[in-house]
């Protein structure tokens, strides 16, 4: 068990549904976010952090052994505040790292590193990055970071590509994209009971059947998927439209991202 388990963007979806559910993988929880959140359990520790604060960020990874980072800009937008948060930001958090012993890091990446790839083209860590916006160029800025923090110090980093993290999957592409909350939780507990980690690429999905992700490379997590979106493929057909095939939801990996523009403000 951790002594210190830090959770950076709690406030937001992903933060708050772990936020309740990792209380055996650490003695203390340091929920960390730029919005209010609430009320601590018994067990957590509350701090305002913005992530592009560099003395802040350096005193929110003291004392820390594991750190999940979810914090950032989580959607498409002006480039200034994805580089404040998701760029500047994650090079503090990697500094303060360094300085603090190398705390393991389970880094949230996305599928928005790839999301021009065709949907049906299975991928591998190894296929070369496709971005489809700004926030997926930044995800591969941060995996960059991940590997030259690995190579240069030794700082281990799960780099978890995250599909489609969500109750359950509510339309046809996450057919192939779910990410059950009880898989990323069970990939949270793989990655801090391995003896040694490295820098790995994992994609964050669930065992589903249509899955265009491979994640065999990771076989010595032990990490053991248990969900698969097949269980919903049949409401999905009964009550979810199938989208027009050369739509971009249809047709790329990333979806509906393909259709956002280039923000300026």
């Amino acid at each position: 068990m951790l002594k210190r388990l830090l959770i950076t963007g709690a406030g937001g979806k992903l933060g708050s549904m772990l936020r309740g559910r990792l209380g055996h993988v650490a003695e203390t929880i340091r929920l960390s976010d730029i919005v209010d959140l609430g009320s601590p359990a018994p067990h957590e520790e509350l701090v305002r952090c913005a992530l592009e604060d560099e003395q802040a960020v350096h005193d929110l990874v003291g004392g820390c052994d594991g750190i999940i980072h979810l914090g950032g800009v989580s959607v498409e937008k002006a480039f200034d505040p994805i580089e404040a948060a998701n760029l500047r930001g994650l090079y503090n958090l990697y500094e303060a790292a360094r300085a603090h012993g190398l705390p393991r890091i389970v880094f949230a990446s996305s599928n928005h590193t790839i999301g021009y790839y065709p949907q049906g083209k299975q991928l591998t860590p190894e296929t070369p990055f496709l971005p489809d916006g700004l926030y997926g160029v930044s995800k591969v800025f941060g995996e960059a970071m991940a590997s030259l923090y690995h190579s240069k110090f030794g700082q281990e980093t799960a780099i978890v590509r995250i599909g489609s993290c969500e109750a359950r999957p509510t339309n046809w592409r996450m057919l192939s994209t779910w990410f059950s909350h009880d898989d990323f939780v069970s990939l949270i507990e793989a990655i801090y009971r391995a003896p040694k980690l490295g820098c790995p690429v994992i994609w964050g999905v669930s065992a589903n059947d249509d899955s265009w992700w491979d994640n065999s490379h990771v076989d010595f997590l032990g990490w053991q998927r248990r969900d698969n979106a097949a269980r919903y493929r049949a409401e999905i057909e009964r009550d979810v439209p199938r989208p027009n095939p050369e739509a971009t939801i249809a047709k790329y990996q990333g979806g509906i991202f393909i259709d956002e523009p280039i923000h300026k403000t």
